[in-house]
């Protein structure tokens, strides 16, 4: 029985006489051929090259999908701090003025009816009611009593008694516990049980102290900042934070500080929009403890004391170097034209010599006229 071996492919040979080349190991893979002379190249020190990411694509008869490099995760923005989502402003339990008042009358008749019924009342206090005087009585267990619950009535009852003025609010509170919020105008009664913080609702204006700034190539400056906004909740800005103006001003003086701003006539115009960002800015801050702001915009700005002096003399040095620049180019224009008055109408005929010379005189006559006349 013959067997039969499997031969590999005999390398191809040139019709020549020369060297075969091998076979290729990949029959599915395409090759380039590299010349020989980019090999050794005698450059002793060659240019680097900039290398880009290379995308690997897709082989031929492998069926294998190219690999797509996927951007990174962004960069997550500043968190915004959260509050507790079950602390929302809610109207308090209030009753009408006129409810405390009677109250408070009916416990000082109350009082009054159980002195007379012991027997204490003031003999002129009894010629004022025209009362007869009542004998025998004590102050017994009844008596006590009816002191006891008529006290209690006038207390509650005028000490309940409360008036509301347009623009503030008042948030109730009970053993740490939000009970409402009070908007209410008018005479009002309250449960004087409850404890009582008084907020102002109506629209502020707040300006500030000089803040750190810094324009946009980081040098330090001072800027004085007005904010005009409200309190939205009043559950949350008193609850939320300890003192809710103290938070509106570190959240301003953050916002300062990623913004950059310019200040008037520095030779370059202001930042577009910066008012609309720290006004954006801010409100995205404040806006979970209660507060709606309205504007942020700076109202001064200046340089830092330790940067002022050196950015005055670069703000003189730039004025100096555009003012030469504007008489420079005046001179320029004002020789030209004399110049060119004289050879078109054929006053004088002037050799590239001749030329050179007068324009060096005039341009040194307006030079020196215009720096006796000033600027």
């Amino acid at each position: 029985m013959s067997t039969t071996t499997a031969s590999s492919p005999e390398p191809e040979g040139s019709a020549d006489g020369q060297a075969p080349r091998p076979a290729r190991l990949i029959q599915n893979e395409a090759t380039t051929e590299i010349p020989v002379h980019l090999l050794f190249r005698d450059d002793p020190d060659p240019e680097p090259v900039p290398v880009r990411p290379a995308v690997v694509g897709r082989r031929q008869g492998t069926g294998e999908q190219p690999r797509v490099r996927r951007p990174g995760p962004r960069p997550r923005r500043h968190p915004v701090p959260q509050v507790d989502p079950e602390l929302v402003e809610r109207p308090a339990r209030v009753l009408p003025g006129t409810v405390g008042v009677l109250a408070g009358v009916c416990g000082a008749a109350g009082c009054a009816a159980t002195s007379w019924w012991a027997g204490v009342l003031p003999p002129l206090a009894l010629e004022a009611l025209r009362l007869p005087a009542h004998a025998g009585a004590v102050l017994g267990p009844a008596q006590w009593a009816a002191y006891a619950g008529a006290g209690a009535a006038g207390l509650f009852g005028f000490g309940g008694l409360a008036r509301g003025r347009t623009g503030r609010a008042w948030v109730l509170g009970l053993f740490g516990r939000y009970r409402g919020t009070v908007r209410r105008t008018g005479l009002m009664w309250v449960n004087p049980l409850l404890l009582r913080r008084r907020v102002d609702v109506r629209l502020r204006h707040w300006r500030s102290e000089p803040m750190p700034a810094a324009d946009g190539s980081g040098v330090a400056l001072k800027a004085v900042m007005l904010v005009v906004w409200r309190v939205r909740d009043t559950a949350r800005a008193v609850l939320g934070v300890d003192d809710h103006e103290a938070y509106l001003r570190e959240c301003v003086e953050a916002a300062l500080a990623r913004v950059a701003v310019e200040p008037p006539g520095a030779g370059r115009a202001p930042a577009e929009g910066a008012s609309d960002v720290l006004t954006r800015l801010v409100a995205e801050e404040v806006a979970p403890v209660g507060l709606e702001v309205f504007s942020v915009q700076p109202v001064r700005v200046e340089y830092a004391p330790e940067v002022a002096a050196v950015m005055q003399r670069r703000r003189i040095a730039a004025l100096d170097a555009q003012h030469r620049a504007s008489v420079l180019t005046s001179v320029v224009d004002s020789v030209e034209d004399t110049v060119t008055r004289l050879t078109v109408r054929g006053l004088v005929e002037l050799d590239d010599y001749e030329r050179k010379a007068l324009v060096k005189d005039l341009t040194v006559a307006f030079c020196a006229g215009r720096g006796e006349a000033g600027p």
